[in-house]
């Protein structure tokens, strides 16, 4: 039995923040119908086809977008009940990305009662006039009360996506921010350094605001991993912390380099060894167009790579179980000097970065690899 991850695209959203450079935009209901019974189509088609050619299910689920939560309950339990048929493990992570603002308890109890036992919310700061700068449309007691019905509800398993290094941001603002989390008691929290991607608003106005710089933005990091720490939220990943059981599985398959379909515009997929996504085109993907191969992946390098963004490293006994060969010399050579320097740790396991190594992350691994 193989398990799979499934990535469904939700390319609808209320506005456009300005620091958001994924596929996204403000369709009509009518669209948001369309879309829900055409994907569910394709999650059909295509779970039966993989199941046709190897025994396969899903035991992890991810609605993301795009703000998923704009579908409306009912279209998001249509689609959760698609993949359910026969597809889903018993104990598969079923997660939705939604935005605080608008949700009420009649919209969480659909969603937990078809099976979803994972909630994303779009939170980036608790500071509000932060949220107003990032484009965010609920305030911070909003958020609060999204968290605390979804938690009446049944939901256990929260999230909430903090933003570092954004327009006015301070070691003081951030641990507001951060108090506010730990308040609510949500067991996992996303935090992610703002990067400026071009066709955003904030890269093509970036002189009209007051971006901390870089130094700022890693004071601020490590006053974060400190800080979540010291309540039990554990580091697991470059920009995730959890409580003990509540990693996000649908995600470490993807640093673990597993295997996972992707489905709508957007949306990207690793099976049998080849990469392939649909294009950034909502029309395209309605009027079923295939796929666009993007060459082969899971590779040493790339596994490398992913698995030196976790916490855990590149493990010598992963390593040969995946490849049949240990972690090559070369590979413990080219990162001596960054042992050496405190940015990459060795022992008997394999190798790992450090906290300070996960600052310079991307520098040091296109040394190393």
């Amino acid at each position: 039995m193989k398990n799979i991850g499934l990535y469904l695209h939700i390319p609808f959203c209320k506005s456009k923040c300005p620091y958001c450079d994924f596929y996204s935009f403000s369709g009509k209901d009518t669209q948001k119908d369309q879309y829900t019974s055409v994907l569910r189509e394709k999650i059909l088609s295509s779970i039966s086809t993989l199941q046709s050619n190897s025994e396969c299910k899903v035991n992890t689920l991810y609605i993301g977008g795009g703000t998923p939560s704009v579908l409306g309950a009912k279209n998001l339990e249509s689609l959760v009940n698609a993949c359910n048929s026969g597809f889903l493990t018993d104990d598969a992570e079923i997660t939705v990305e939604c935005n605080p603002h608008g949700l009420d308890e009649a919209f969480f109890k659909v969603l937990h009662d078809c099976g979803v036992n994972r909630i994303s919310l779009g939170l980036q700061s608790a500071v509000d006039n932060e949220r107003r700068i990032l484009g965010r449309l609920s305030d911070r007691n909003q958020v609060e009360n999204a968290v605390k019905t979804a938690q009446k509800v049944g939901f256990k398993n929260i999230t909430l996506d903090v933003m570092l290094g954004v327009p006015n941001q301070t070691e003081k603002s951030l641990k507001e921010t951060l108090d506010f989390c730990v308040s609510l008691g949500v067991p996992h929290i996303s935090a992610y350094m703002l990067k400026l991607e071009e066709n955003t608003h904030f890269y093509k106005n970036q002189h009209k605001y007051n971006f901390p710089d870089d130094d700022t933005t890693a004071d601020l990091y490590l006053q974060m991993c400190e800080t979540l720490e010291s309540q039990g939220i554990m580091q697991y990943e470059v920009s995730n912390f959890a409580k003990s059981g509540f990693q996000s599985r649908h995600n470490l398959k993807y640093w673990h380099c597993e295997e996972y379909l992707g489905l709508g515009p957007s949306a990207h997929s690793f099976l049998d060894g080849k990469r392939f996504y649909y294009d950034r085109d909502f029309n395209a993907f309605m009027n079923g167009n295939s796929p666009i191969g993007d060459g082969f992946g899971g590779d040493f390098t790339e596994y490398a790579m992913l698995n030196l963004r976790l916490v855990e490293g590149l493990n010598e006994e992963k390593v040969f179980e995946r490849f049949g060969h240990s972690i090559p010399n070369s590979l413990y050579q080219n990162s001596k000097i960054f042992i050496d320097n405190g940015y990459i740790t060795k022992n008997k396991y394999g190798l790992a970065l450090t906290r300070k190594g996960f600052l310079m992350s991307n520098t040091i691994l296109s040394e190393i690899l």
